[in-house]
């Protein structure tokens, strides 16, 4: 029988932490991973459940594994397999539904024959400990990622992901430390500290401890030359991290941080607990200590009631505010959240124009903030090749850089001088 694997990814860093180390156990079992196209003999896909949409892009992407290889067998595992197991068992061709918890013990799944659908998916809020997958490696990467919490405790209006991922729980801070240090001895120089809500880490151990205590023992007890902190809640960045960040010669001055709307009767709608004023007072305050520090914001646009003038305040906000990159989200109504049902729905044409803007927008506050660099040599960690004799590094305030070299250079921290914006993009040569 074939021993063939292809492994299908959708939504957030911690899925994509979870695949990888899928794909590393199931290689020491005997399968061998190919591209999705090659129509393997085992399918994964690892799902997201965020919108209706990622959903549908679960749905097809089983559709679409079946007509690769109509014997091929289909497990389902993520956030979707979470939330609503019946729905994917009903699919012809899926052979195993798996929870976000069955995740660790996969393997003892895909032996297992018979006619029918296997479901096995627990009450993801009856977990009071955060297990990750074990992982050594990750391919073609040039950084790691570490997953040090799991779940979340926040209950946003427009968001599902508490009930996929039940409540916040942290890895031990030993277990951690271990990890990077593994990692660092592997010759891995950047480390991405991940998790669905990485600011509450900590607060469920016992002792009790925080991210900024995991942070110090990690620069104190391993050899990491550079740490990457994931996307942070506006209201857990004290000002003690950001000291922290600022004296570090390890932490990296990247801030990812969900802002979501830039007036405050919006923010109220989506359970959001802070206004726009003391988001200003935050970036504000990373600017001033940090003026090189990339800052990089999550919006969602057209909310259910977001007005013109609600929008206008979103946009004015972001104009005025010393930020770097926008990730920004179509709202889409997700069954089962308090949102999908408020009064108001915005028409997607609209929607979809604002979210153009906004788009617009974080480009050229993109644009503005790598142009600041240009005649600066910056160190950069290689994280492939780019192609036509060209690879890619990485700075610590999350600009890419475009420059002569091989795949040899892959993982290597390395002086660049930056010497042109062209293409969308910064270029420059090895100093």
């Amino acid at each position: 029988m074939s021993r063939t694997v292809a492994i299908a990814t959708l939504g957030c860093k911690t899925n994509q932490f979870e695949s990888a180390a899928m794909e590393e156990r199931l290689n020491a079992v005997g399968f061998t991973v190919v591209p999705f196209a090659a129509g393997a003999s085992l399918v994964i896909v690892n799902s997201c459940t965020v919108t209706a949409a990622t959903d549908s892009q679960s749905r097809n992407l089983i559709r679409k594994a079946r007509r690769l290889n109509p014997d091929c067998r289909v497990v389902v595992t993520g956030c979707y397999a979470q939330v609503d197991p019946q729905a994917l068992r009903d699919i012809p061709g899926v052979a195993v539904v798996l929870g976000n918890a069955e995740k660790r013990n996969f393997l003892d799944f895909l032996e297992e024959a018979g006619e029918g659908t296997r479901v096995a998916v627990s009450d993801i809020s009856a977990e009071t400990e955060a297990v990750p997958l074990p992982l050594t490696a990750f391919a073609e990467r040039s950084r790691a990622f570490v997953q040090i919490q799991n779940g979340c405790n926040a209950f946003c209006s427009y968001c599902i992901i508490p009930y996929a991922r039940g409540r916040s729980r942290s890895v031990r801070a030993d277990e951690v430390v271990e990890q990077i240090r593994s990692l660092t001895a592997r010759g891995y120089t950047e480390v991405v500290l991940t998790g669905i809500h990485i600011g509450g880490y900590g607060l469920d151990l016992a002792p009790a401890t925080t991210l900024l205590e995991l942070v110090e023992r990690i620069e104190g007890e391993t050899e990491l030359a550079r740490l990457r902190l994931g996307s942070l809640e506006p209201t857990e960045i004290p000002d003690s991290l950001i000291e922290r960040i600022a004296d570090s010669a390890i932490l990296c001055p990247h801030f990812h941080i969900p802002l979501q709307a830039g007036d405050d009767a919006v923010l109220q709608r989506m359970n959001r607990h802070y206004d726009t004023r003391f988001f200003r007072d935050l970036v504000t305050t990373i600017h001033r200590r940090l003026p090189e520090a990339a800052i990089g914001l999550d919006l969602i646009t057209g909310f259910p009631g977001e007005s013109d003038d609600e929008f206008a305040h979103t946009l004015q906000l972001i104009e005025e505010l010393p930020v770097s990159h926008l990730h920004v989200f179509p709202f889409s109504r997700r069954p089962g959240t308090p949102a999908a049902a408020m009064a108001g729905q915005v028409h997607g044409a609209i929607v979809k124009e604002r979210a153009a803007r906004l788009r617009e927008l974080g480009e050229r506050k993109h644009r503005a903030f790598a142009q600041s660099f240009i005649g600066r040599t910056l160190e950069v960690v290689v994280e492939r090749g780019a192609g036509r004799g060209a690879c890619r590094g990485l700075t610590r305030n999350y600009l890419n850089v475009l420059f002569p070299g091989n795949a040899r250079l892959a993982g290597r921290r390395l002086p660049v001088t930056v010497d042109a914006w062209r293409d969308g993009a910064l270029h420059g040569t090895l100093a």
